[in-house]
């Protein structure tokens, strides 16, 4: 009994020291976000050319001596005085041009919609038609219509704003992520990214005939003829059938008109069977208008214009950031398994 006595007081002291730091981690978390972000979140803002310049000095230092370190620092001293006498002599009226680069890596319910909007909205305050341009970095193999088509016109406020937009794939763009794609005045692929799949699909499981062979019955009342045309436990109509497919070639052909619409040089007729193109064949076919790494396009913007990568961050509760992770990841993973599934031909 004693001995028990004594694990109890030992167990309670553990449990309250664990309880003690949890509390603490949620009080540090509190107090480093707290003046950072709003009621939501808040606009994070790196520059570009800045990040470029210290990985080039980092690695310099390394790999020059220090004579040829010393003339350059001397010579990169005189560049600066001249760039800052250049600028003193411009007229004002000279406003010197900048990209905003935006990230947006889709789910099947393209769940960055919200801070995509929140960062088209910022970014929109300040860019200038006449110099500014906006650069999407967007990787997605597409998921559902309302959520894509949504993302979509978030896109096209920065079109109806007359600012350059460019669309960069790196990996995929397929199905509602070619949506968003097409907004752009520019798509620019990797030699290798996936591009297309301008098609509609659905499907899903049916349990009658296993609910039937164990004496289970589902009651099923609709108000409105077409109000449940497939269901997953009731018995589907060859009427039922045909007016889901007819709603999905409803859906393709409103998907196709839109690609038609922001660009007008693909021959729809020949993409829009759902097939999916490499970054070469897809420039063959006008899919996109360069093929080039997102890397090499912005990194060469640098040397010319300002670049900013800009970022919404929403602000989360410690719960929810340990929470919603492990959902996420999940989801992210399952999304790009039906992506690579999709395209499974093309793989060795």
């Amino acid at each position: 009994m004693e001995f028990l006595a004594e694990y109890g007081v030992f167990l309670a002291k553990a449990v309250t020291v664990v309880v003690a730091v949890v509390l603490a981690v949620a009080g540090i978390v509190a107090v480093s976000s707290k003046g950072k972000l709003g009621s939501d979140g808040a606009i994070e803002v790196t520059k570009v050319n800045k990040r470029i310049t210290e990985m080039k000095e980092a690695l310099e230092d390394h790999i020059l001596d220090k004579e040829l370190l010393k003339e350059k620092e001397k010579s990169a001293k005189k560049e600066e005085k001249k760039k800052k006498k250049s600028k003193s002599s411009e007229s004002d009226s000279t406003a010197k041009k900048r990209m905003y680069v935006v990230d947006f890596d889709g789910d099947i319910k393209a769940s960055e919609n919200e801070s995509l909007r929140n960062t088209i909205t910022a970014v929109l305050s300040v860019a200038d038609p006449k110099n500014d341009e906006v650069v999407i970095r967007l990787e997605s193999g597409g998921g559902m219509v309302h959520s894509y088509g949504l993302a979509s016109a978030q896109l096209n406020r920065i079109k109806n704003a007359d600012i350059p937009l460019t669309v960069c794939v790196d990996k995929v763009a397929a199905s509602g992520g070619y949506m968003m794609a097409c907004v752009a005045d520019k798509i620019i692929a990797s030699p290798f990214a996936v591009l297309g799949s301008i098609g509609v699909v659905a499907q899903l499981p049916n349990f009658n005939k296993l609910l039937k062979k164990n004496s289970i019955d589902i009651e099923l009342l609709t108000a409105g003829e077409h109000k449940r045309t497939l269901t997953m436990f009731g018995e589907n109509t060859d009427q039922g059938r045909e007016k889901f497919k007819h709603d999905l070639e409803d859906t393709h052909e409103l998907f196709k008109s839109f690609v038609r619409d922001h660009r007008p040089v693909v021959n729809i007729s020949e993409v829009a069977n759902g097939d999916v193109w490499f970054g070469k064949r897809a420039l063959d076919v006008n899919l996109v208008d360069e093929l080039k790494t997102s890397d090499e396009y912005i990194t060469q913007a640098c040397e010319s214009v300002d670049v900013f990568e800009v970022k919404y961050k929403e602000k989360k509760s410690l719960q929810e950031k340990l929470g919603l992770s492990v959902a996420a990841g999940v989801e992210k993973s399952i999304s790009r398994l039906i992506t690579t599934m999709q395209n499974s031909r093309f793989l060795s």
